[in-house]
C-alpha cells in the first residue's frame, strides 16, 4: 500500500494533500463552526455504548480490510464501525466531513487548513507518554503551531532498490553523490537493461529529495521559502542530466510505485518504497541492495523520503473524547495490532522506534537496511506545504527535468507563489 508520493506523480496516497481535497473547503468548513447538528450516537446514559465511524481509504493489499475490521470489533468500550471506501476518499471525505455523517476517526496526512478549518483535534495528551518512542520528523509532520494532531500509523520510506549482481558485475559501487548515481546509470544501461526507473514522468517523484540532498527544504521550519540557492538548483539540474543521459527507463509496463519493472530486468536500479520489498524479494530473492537518494556532494547529505498516513480525530464528532480514547488504544497502547497493520499485509516500518527495533521481519538484510536508512535520513512533509505551492514546483520540476529549463529560474517563479501562500497562511 504506497504512501503518498512526495511533490509530484500524483497517487492515491496524496489524494488529500496534493488535491486540496480539504484545505480548499477551510473557510466554508471554518464558517460552519463546530455544530454540524449531527446527533450523538450514544453514550449518554444507561450504560449504552458509543458509536464510532472509523473511515479509511481503500489499501489494495489482500486482508487489510478484515484487518480493521478485526481491530474494530476487538474494541469493547465502543461500537467502531469500519467505513471502507473506494475511489476518491479524498472528496468523500472532504464532505464528510462537513456533514453530520463524517467520521469520528479517519486517515489522511495533515494540512495546515485542517488544523485552521477547525476539522481535527489535537492529541497531545494522549501522545504524552509516547512521545519520544517517535522519530521526530514522524511528530513534526502532524504538528502545527506546537500541537499534535494526528498519530501515524505506518511510515513508507521511498529510497532506491538495485540488483546487487548487476552492479558487482559492473564493478560498481553503491552511489554516493548524484554525479555517482548518473555514471552508474549510463554504466549499468544496455540494449536490454536502463539503469534506473524514477517513473515513467521522467523523475519528478524525486523532486523532493534530490531539494534534501542539496542543502534544501521545501519550508524552513521557521516558514520560510527554502529551496533558494545554489545547492537545491543545481540538484535539480542533476535530474535533468539523468534524464537526459538516455539511461533513464520509460514507457514501463508499471509506474514507479509498482515493483514490476526491477523484477522484470528492465533496470538496474528503481526509485520505489519499501512497500515494494515482499514483491521483490519474491522475484530476486537476495539479489536486491538498497540507497538513499545520495548527496548532491561531500558537503550535503542523501534523503530519504519518509511518507504515510496518519490517524485523526474530527472535530465534529459528536464523541471526541471517547473517539480519542479509541485512537489511543489502537495506535498507541495495541502494539500487536500496530506491528500486524504494518507488516503482514503490506510492508512497512511500524512508526513506533520501539516496536520497529524488534518486529521481526525488520532485523536482516534489505528491510533492516532500509530502516536504517530512514531513521539517519528520513525526512517528512511539512503541514504548511499546500496544494498551491506543490502545483508550482511540479511546474518546475517538469520544466527543469525534460525540457532542460534553467532550474534557478524556474525556482524563482515557485518562491513567488510559495511566499504568496505563507503570506496567506502566516501573515
Amino acid at each position: 500500500m504506497p504512501a503518498h508520493v512526495p511533490i509530484a506523480g500524483l497517487s492515491r496516497r496524496d489524494l488529500l494533500k496534493r488535491t486540496g481535497g480539504l484545505a480548499a473547503l477551510a473557510a466554508l468548513t471554518a464558517a460552519c463552526g463546530g455544530n454540524t447538528g449531527r446527533p450523538s450516537s450514544g453514550g449518554g446514559g444507561g450504560g449504552s455504548k458509543v458509536n464510532l465511524s472509523q473511515w479509511y481509504h481503500q489499501y489494495g493489499e489482500t486482508g487489510t480490510q478484515q484487518a480493521a475490521q478485526k481491530y474494530a470489533k476487538a474494541y469493547t468500550d465502543a461500537n467502531v464501525s469500519v467505513q471502507w471506501t473506494p475511489g476518491d476518499y479524498g472528496t468523500k471525505l472532504s464532505s464528510g466531513l462537513l456533514s453530520n455523517k463524517g467520521p469520528d476517526v479517519f486517515e489522511s496526512q495533515l494540512n495546515i487548513g485542517m488544523v485552521k478549518s477547525n476539522q481535527v483535534v489535537a492529541l497531545d495528551d494522549i501522545m504524552a507518554d509516547v512521545k519520544d518512542d517517535f522519530l521526530p520528523g514522524d511528530l513534526a509532520t502532524n504538528t502545527v503551531d506546537g500541537k499534535i494532531y494526528g498519530i501515524r500509523m505506518i511510515v513508507d520510506p521511498q529510497v532506491i532498490y538495485y540488483r546487487k549482481s548487476l552492479l558487482e558485475k559492473a564493478g560498481i559501487k553503491p552511489p554516493e553523490t548524484i554525479d555517482d548515481l548518473i555514471a552508474a546509470a549510463k554504466e549499468l544501461t544496455t540494449k536490454k537493461v536502463k539503469g534506473i526507473f524514477v517513473g515513467n514522468d521522467g523523475g519528478n517523484a524525486l523532486g523532493g529529495p534530490a531539494i534534501r540532498a542539496g542543502g534544501g527544504k521545501l519550508l524552513t521550519d521557521d516558514h520560510k521559502f527554502g529551496f533558494g540557492g545554489d545547492g537545491p538548483a543545481k540538484a535539480l539540474g542533476k535530474l535533468h542530466e539523468l534524464y537526459a543521459s538516455k539511461s533513464v527507463l520509460l514507457g514501463s509496463p508499471t509506474d514507479w510505485t509498482d515493483p514490476g519493472a526491477l523484477n522484470q530486468g528492465l533496470t538496474a536500479m528503481q526509485w520505489i518504497g519499501m512497500w515494494a520489498v515482499p514483491g521483490m524479494q519474491k522475484a530476486l530473492n537476495d539479489d536486491i541492495g538498497v540507497m538513499p537518494f545520495p548527496a548532491l556532494d561531500a558537503s550535503n547529505k542523501p534523503a530519504v523520503y519518509s511518507g504515510g498516513w496518519t490517524q485523526f480525530v474530527s472535530a465534529k464528532s459528536p464523541n471526541v473524547e471517547a473517539a480519542k480514547k479509541f485512537v489511543k488504544w489502537l495506535w498507541i497502547d495495541k502494539e500487536d495490532f500496530q506491528e500486524d497493520w504494518s507488516l503482514n499485509y503490506g510492508f512497512h516500518i511500524p512508526p513506533r522506534k520501539s516496536l520497529a527495533a524488534k518486529a521481526a521481519k525488520l532485523q536482516s538484510g534489505v528491510a533492516a537496511d532500509t530502516v536504517k536508512l530512514t531513521q539517519e535520513h528520513g525526512f517528512t512533509d511539512d503541514p504548511a506545504w499546500t496544494p498551491k505551492m506543490a502545483s508550482a514546483l511540479t511546474d518546475v520540476l517538469t520544466n527543469v527535468i525534460k525540457k532542460g529549463a534553467d532550474p534557478a529560474a524556474e525556482i524563482a517563479k515557485a518562491e513567488k507563489t510559495v511566499n504568496d501562500e505563507l503570506s496567506r497562511l502566516f501573515g
